[in-house]
């Protein structure tokens, strides 16, 4: 994958959490700045088990950063959205959208992280045109 969404957080550790435990993602790396706080931190995820990795960066939100631009919604795409909605609701994700078979084909659910970022995870695959 060569889109990497980069993501501000007031508490990144909490975020970190909130990823890997409702949402699956695994830490790759995390690097903390001089004052103690993350300054930046790798995260994968894998949609399947076959699914190639993408990686989502993520950093301590600062006053004045030009590169936070506030919430995000953020698509996974996944090959077992009720295995990962049960896990979501099980680490107590706040639910935006329950479970629903789309009529574009996809069967997807949306949950927010602890600091109002959508997170949809469904079945569809955006394609690429060659």
């Amino acid at each position: 994958m060569s889109i990497h969404p980069t993501l501000r957080y007031d508490d990144p550790r909490a975020a970190i959490t909130f990823l890997t435990e409702a949402l699956g993602f695994v830490e790759e790396s995390v690097s903390t700045a001089d004052d103690g706080s993350i300054g930046h931190a790798e995260l994968s995820f894998r949609g399947g088990p076959d699914a190639p990795p993408g990686v989502l960066m993520l950093g301590t939100r600062r006053p004045g950063d030009p590169f936070d631009t506030g919430r995000a919604v953020t698509y996974l795409v996944v090959d077992d959205p009720d295995e990962r909605h049960r896990r979501a609701v099980a680490a107590g994700a706040t639910v935006l959208q329950e479970l629903v078979d789309q009529p574009y084909g996809s069967r997807e659910f949306a949950v927010a992280d602890p600091e109002g970022n959508a997170w949809s995870l469904g079945t569809y695959r955006p394609v690429v045109k060659p």
